[in-house]
């Protein structure tokens, strides 16, 4: 083979390499000729080009992660709030991706930073601490995403969710020792309450058991008076029946009762007449001896 038609093949074969180029799974191809922008948001496969006048340029496509350090937020009520968050994000068209960050990740970061930043600002603005707190997971971050795709719609880029991590309240605010005041406050308000509650059962409990109480007496003095009663009718009774049989002797022993509840201080006196009653029995048994 002639060396003239060898190159010829070359040349033809490297041609043809160069119109072929391909676009990976996880990317999106341009075709850019002379600095102009001809094909754009290429998909994955096999594609063709004009050799020498075009090239190429892929992007990756897969969901990216923005990464920014905390930044502080002035609530509708004025109060500092920390706020933690992160943005994922992917490229939604690759013509005004590459307009206007020139296909660098970076740049493209770099300017989708502020916009979620602005947009995360303006909503906490509008909210009190306390919403700001319950909303984050939830309401706040599907408004995030939604004012930060109006906002990033120039840079070709799609905001798919922009997450809170965290939100702190900034030490030298002021807010934290509202926030404790107000939770001792509570704390005090239930602690007040429980004990109320605590003692209004104790003075139920005492109420209750002090009515048993007397209950209680007024049924045992009742009980004994009852049994007194009985005791004072069987012990008259038997006296009645005592004397019915033996007058002298129930005499007899009335009076020794008598001389013994007299005498029973030991050291007292008792002056009697000597015609008195109780005198009869001494002096019969004077009598007697």
């Amino acid at each position: 083979m002639k060396p003239i038609t060898i190159a010829i093949v070359a040349l033809v074969v490297l041609l043809g390499l160069g119109s072929m180029f391909r676009v990976k799974e996880n990317e999106v191809g341009m075709v850019i000729q002379l600095g102009r922008i001809v094909r754009s948001d290429i998909d994955p496969g096999l594609h063709f080009k004009l050799p020498l006048v075009q090239s190429v340029l892929t992007f990756d496509r897969r969901i990216q992660t923005l990464e920014s350090a905390p930044e502080r937020y002035l609530t509708s009520e004025k109060k500092d709030v920390s706020v933690d968050f992160f943005v994922k994000w992917r490229v939604e068209d690759a013509r005004r991706y590459y307009t206007a960050t020139g296909g660098q990740a970076t740049d493209a970061m770099q300017r989708l930073d502020p916009v979620v930043k602005q947009a995360i600002r303006n909503e906490i603005n509008q909210r009190t601490l306390r919403e700001v707190v319950v909303d984050a997971r939830t309401n706040l971050s599907e408004r995030f995403v939604e004012v930060a795709n109006r906002a990033a719609g120039g840079l070709g880029i799609e905001v798919v969710d922009v997450r809170i991590k965290r939100i702190d309240l900034p030490e030298d605010s002021g807010v934290l020792d509202s926030v404790f005041r107000r939770m001792r406050a509570e704390r005090t308000r239930v602690a007040n309450e429980l004990r109320a509650e605590g003692d209004e059962i104790r003075q139920t409990i005492q109420s209750e058991a002090d009515r048993q109480r007397a209950v209680i007496l007024a049924e045992a003095e009742r009980d004994a008076q009852r049994l007194r009663g009985e005791g004072d009718a069987g012990a008259a009774e038997t006296y009645a029946q005592a004397y019915g049989q033996d007058p002298e002797f129930y005499g007899f022993y009335k009076s020794l009762e008598t001389y013994r509840e007299s005498f029973s201080g030991g050291g007292d006196v008792l002056v009697l007449d000597p015609d008195s009653e109780l005198m009869r029995y001494f002096e019969q048994a004077g009598q007697a001896r």
